[in-house]
């Protein structure tokens, strides 16, 4: 079983409202992907928490995980800039931020499981501590970087790193993390190989939009191009990745194969508008 475990949050655009949030999107397309998937989260005990429940159940996602309290339902305001990237004012504080570890622990039982996580979530303690409580027990730890300042110290973005056995991350984000270890190789591979050294990840990831994607694994190192397409928006194309490798995986898919199949989801969703569209037949 894979648990995706964090934020829920309704994406408020100019036009319109989505439901999104990374581990939902990433719950979404392993769920569509045939994998047997849990998600983690927490919503108000409000009329947008009723609405969101609804709203994942609609997708096919197992409700069984989220969790209701007294925080209002995560909202984040988006902008699409100039350069068709998005840009985020999160809401804070959020239902998202109490998530509890009893409930949460409870929900998984005692079924083995690999956790995929993001820095987000960790933002505030209560829910910082009910990650790391499943990341302590789960059998594989896969995490995406998803660095939303302020909001994504450095101190949680390490610690979380040295956590991980798979970790994903964009080309803007490498270099930001190479800068705070004062790594300025003009390679990037080079920063990455050093990142994997200092932190211990055995699989590092790197997307470079429109570039494609790159895939270190140990001494081993796999590339794939990017796809061609008309942008709507790029919101949720990483998640939509992400998620695409970790189940080509589990399906027993040697990592080109993997990589390459997840260039070709994350591209579909960077062209159609919002996080969770319906898959391709």
């Amino acid at each position: 079983m894979i648990i995706s475990i964090g934020e829920v949050v309704w994406d408020i655009f100019p036009e319109r409202e989505v439901l999104g949030g990374a581990p939902l999107n990433v719950a979404y397309h392993l769920c569509c992907l045939g994998c047997e998937v849990g998600i983690v989260t927490r919503v108000g005990d409000d009329e947008l928490g009723g609405r969101t429940i609804a709203a994942i159940a609609d997708l096919k996602v197992p409700v069984d995980g989220v969790q209701r309290g007294r925080l209002a339902t995560g909202t984040v305001r988006v902008t699409i800039g100039a350069d068709n990237e998005p840009r985020f004012e999160i809401v804070t504080p959020a239902a998202w931020d109490n998530i509890d570890p009893a409930e949460a622990e409870n929900y998984i039982g005692s079924r083995s499981f690999k956790l995929v996580f993001g820095t987000l979530a960790q933002r505030d303690e209560r829910s910082r501590y009910a990650i790391r409580e499943l990341w302590r027990k789960a059998d594989y730890r896969c995490y995406d970087v998803n660095l939303r300042p302020p909001h994504t110290p450095r101190q949680i973005v390490e610690e979380s790193l040295a956590a991980a056995e798979l970790v994903k991350m964009n080309a803007a984000e490498l270099e930001e993390i190479g800068r705070w270890r004062n790594l300025s190789f003009p390679v990037r591979k080079d920063i990455a190989r050093e990142l994997m050294d200092r932190y211990n990840i055995a699989v590092l990831v790197v997307t470079e939009g429109d570039e494609g994607a790159w895939l270190l694994a140990g001494d081993d190192y796999y590339r794939t191009p990017g796809r061609p397409v008309q942008v709507a928006d790029t919101v949720g194309a990483g998640d939509a990745f992400f998620a695409t490798l970790l189940a080509a995986r589990e399906q027993g898919l040697g990592w080109q194969e993997a990589l390459d199949r997840a260039a070709e989801l994350g591209a579909y969703v960077a062209s159609r508008y919002g996080a969770t569209p319906p898959m391709p037949v």
